[in-house]
């Protein structure tokens, strides 16, 4: 069994920072691409950024040259860095793991719970 666990949301005013983390813990043999993906109301939910196992890194558009994303394979964790906030990048943040499993050597793909940003004054 393989377990996401997402922390770092929060309220923030527009033009803040918040840093997201997502932990991944369990049968884990090895972790490939790493994603955060954003869902509003609005909107269906969305990739906001990857990361390989090499740290090739891919942003949306949207979040360019904003948000950064980096990972610790030590830890089996993945971290969204997001600066100069604006209100409509608030939405739950979910992250999306594919990786192997140890038991069985299949690999999966795991999506945390979500965790909410809200930026707005």
């Amino acid at each position: 069994q393989v377990q996401l666990v997402e922390s770092g949301g929060g309220w923030v005013q527009p033009g803040g920072s918040l840093r997201l983390s997502c932990a991944a813990s369990g049968d884990i043999y090895t972790v490939y691409t790493m994603n955060w993906y954003r869902q509003s109301p609005e909107k269906q939910r969305e990739l906001v950024a990857s990361i390989t196992s090499i740290g090739n890194t891919n942003y949306a558009d949207s979040v360019k040259g904003r948000f950064t994303i980096s990972r610790d394979d030590a830890k089996n964790t993945v971290y969204l860095q997001m600066n100069s906030l604006k209100p409509e990048d608030t939405a739950v943040y979910f992250c999306h793991v594919d990786l192997k499993r140890y038991s069985d050597f299949e690999v999966s793909h795991y999506w945390g719970k979500g965790t909410l940003v809200t930026v707005s004054s």
